[in-house]
């Protein structure tokens, strides 16, 4: 495994993160634990969980993942980096969501107490909220890293616009700043390349990307006309299953991975494996978030760190997805 600078910190993460979103919903707790034990083994150790996963589990279910990553962590945390995240709905008062002051320090005890640790490497928030002045969240989280409950601080799914305010504010505040990104990114969504990444370079942010296989869509192995009977793209995890479907159950992506797997084929290796050395072939990623339902699954995935792309195949994987540089105008 591959080791990496995490952004302008002094904090080194593998290449590969781990994942868990599909733990304790699509996966139950023990096969949760065998996908951790395989994931260590091969040498990675950052993990990313949220306060609102599993996948698809709603209010009722909201905070398992984190108690199952708890219990697997027991005895061994030192070993591990470890990144949660808050802003999604975790009960039914209208202030049990959101970036406030009141919600962030109440998110940040909670999931500590399920991740049975007294600090996260990394406290993130899962997105924007637009209604809470950047000023208090910001302020918030400086509390949370001041008193020790987190070591560093990142954001998810931000605008690039919102996040250079948010840093310039930070700045301005002289409090804690993001030291990181976790945008999605893969060879069927690349618009964090247009204004994202270059921000992320110019201010030294490390870059972590989730679904970097299209959730399941870059292994090759599904088809248009035949929706599978269990996974992401089902009703199996509720109405997560229809927004996979709408990110990428469509003509134009079934007929770009014909293309790809024309392309990864002189390879030898899959286009799950190329898929995923593609995004690490950019040298603004820091490291790349992975994950499975079963631990089997992550037999390509664990080697793709170690697989680098030949120059001209890279060129043509960027070719033949240059059109997801730019979202939905081409659809």
């Amino acid at each position: 495994m591959q080791f990496r600078q995490f952004g302008r910190t002094g904090l080194t993460v593998s290449r590969l993160c781990l994942g868990t979103m599909t733990f304790g919903l699509q996966t139950e707790e023990a096969a949760s634990h065998r996908i951790l034990d395989t994931a260590a083994d091969a040498g990675v150790n950052f993990i990313d969980t949220a306060n609102v996963y599993p996948l698809g589990g709603g209010e009722d279910l909201a905070g398992r993942t984190e108690e199952i990553v708890g219990r697997w962590l027991k005895g061994k945390r030192e070993r591990f980096i470890v990144a949660t995240k808050a802003v999604g709905k975790m009960g039914p008062a209208a202030w049990d969501q959101g970036a406030s002051r009141k919600h962030l320090l109440d998110a940040i005890d909670a999931s500590l107490r399920r991740l049975g640790t007294d600090y996260v490497d990394l406290y993130q928030l899962h997105s924007d909220d637009a209604a809470t002045p950047l000023d208090e969240t910001l302020e918030a989280l400086d509390v949370i890293v001041r008193s020790g409950k987190a070591r560093y601080i990142g954001v998810s799914n931000f605008l690039a616009y919102r996040l250079a305010r948010a840093l310039g504010r930070a700045d301005v505040l002289r409090v804690a700043r993001f030291v990181s990104i976790q945008p999605r990114y893969n060879l069927l969504f690349r618009q964090i390349e247009r204004e994202l990444l270059p921000l992320a370079a110019e201010e030294q942010l490390a870059v972590m990307p989730y679904n970097p296989l299209a959730g399941g869509l870059l292994t090759g192995k599904h088809r248009l006309d035949a929706t599978p009977a269990e996974g992401r793209f089902t009703e199996s995890v509720g109405k997560a299953g229809a927004m996979y479907q709408e990110r990428y159950w469509h003509e134009r992506e079934f007929d770009t991975i014909d293309k790809l797997k024309a392309i990864a084929a002189p390879t030898g290796e899959s286009l799950a494996k190329v898929s995923l050395a593609w995004v690490l072939a950019n040298p603004l990623v820091t490291s790349a978030i992975i994950g499975a339902s079963r631990a089997e699954q992550l037999s390509d995935t664990l080697a793709a760190a170690e697989f680098k792309l030949d120059d001209a195949i890279k060129t043509q994987l960027d070719e033949a997805s240059a059109q997801y540089r730019w979202g939905d105008a081409v659809r």
